[in-house]
């Protein structure tokens, strides 16, 4: 099988947008992209049976959503939806892989919607738990700063899955921290992790979820070694850089309509190294009220 992601890449965001974007999704924020050429690509996919496959060309730009890798209705179980991430060279380490077997997605999701489906899916408060390629992606990038003891902090938590995933990773004597504007969100967040691998580190106090403004991170559990923002940035938050671990690195959205998926690395000596993993497109971070009112 090729590795597709050698040649395409697909992101995705946490919040909902209006009917026509969904209809648009794949040239807006579930996505992340890089300008190819067309001919690469007809000559790249003339080989391969792709069920369901959905793509759109755009000047000389490649859209696609990791959903239409394969069919919705064979995704079934936890174990699958993994298997097929690395399947498609979405997940590369095995690190990653057992943490997303560990922590079942469908705990985390309402009821009656397809937690398997690799794709966002609402939750409420106009806000979407992210695609599962997106979490994946997410924890390769901060795999390094999720070893076991560290400290991580995930701004924008939501249903808390990417939150118990960062804590099977750091261990019992680590610390990852949850924070979410919505106080809905984090109580039901709670009850996800309860049912989950992740409880026994809850119950200790090594996982945590919090109320609050994730632009402002969460100062008490600083330093941390990672952080992971879920929003888009109008520039660089000084707060979460403040409270970045020297050694430490930080995954954030940067930017106003034309954004980057920045990773932030605090070095030794406490200057900042940025770069620009793709271009990206999400909804701002912003207030509670601004996020209610969209």
């Amino acid at each position: 099988m090729m590795n597709l992601s050698s040649t395409m890449n697909a992101y995705g965001c946490r919040y909902c947008v209006s009917p026509l974007k969904q209809l648009l999704h794949t040239t807006n924020h579930h996505l992340r992209f890089r300008p190819c050429s067309p001919s690469l690509f007809s000559s790249s996919f003339n080989n391969l049976k792709l069920p369901n496959f959905n793509l759109l060309l755009t000047s000389n730009s490649f859209f696609f959503t990791m959903e239409h890798l394969w069919d919705r209705s064979g995704m079934n179980t936890n174990k699958k939806m993994v298997e097929h991430l690395q399947q498609y060279g979405v997940i590369s380490s095995e690190k990653v892989a057992r943490v997303m077997e560990t922590i079942d997605r469908a705990l985390f999701v309402p009821d009656k919607t397809p937690a398997y489906a690799d794709c966002p899916q609402e939750i409420g408060y106009n806000a979407t738990i992210s695609a599962p390629h997106m979490h994946a992606t997410c924890l390769q990038l901060l795999e390094e700063k999720l070893q076991p003891g560290m400290h991580a902090l995930d701004v924008g938590s939501g249903t808390g899955y990417l939150t118990a995933c960062f804590a099977m990773m750091v261990g019992p004597q680590g610390r990852a921290i949850g924070v979410e504007h919505i106080p809905e969100l984090v109580a039901s967040s709670i009850n996800n992790i309860e049912k989950s691998a992740a409880a026994p580190l809850l119950k200790k106090g090594s996982l945590s979820m919090h109320v609050g403004d994730g632009r402002e991170g969460w100062p008490e559990c600083a330093p941390y070694d990672a952080i992971h923002v879920g929003a888009a940035a109008p520039e660089m938050p000084q707060a979460l850089l403040d409270q970045l671990k020297p050694g430490g690195r930080m995954v954030i959205p940067v930017g106003n309509i034309f954004q980057d998926l920045k990773v932030v690395d605090k070095n030794p000596d406490g200057s900042i190294s940025i770069r620009s993993e793709s271009s990206v497109r999400y909804v701002p971070l912003t207030s509670r009220d601004a996020q209610l009112q969209s």
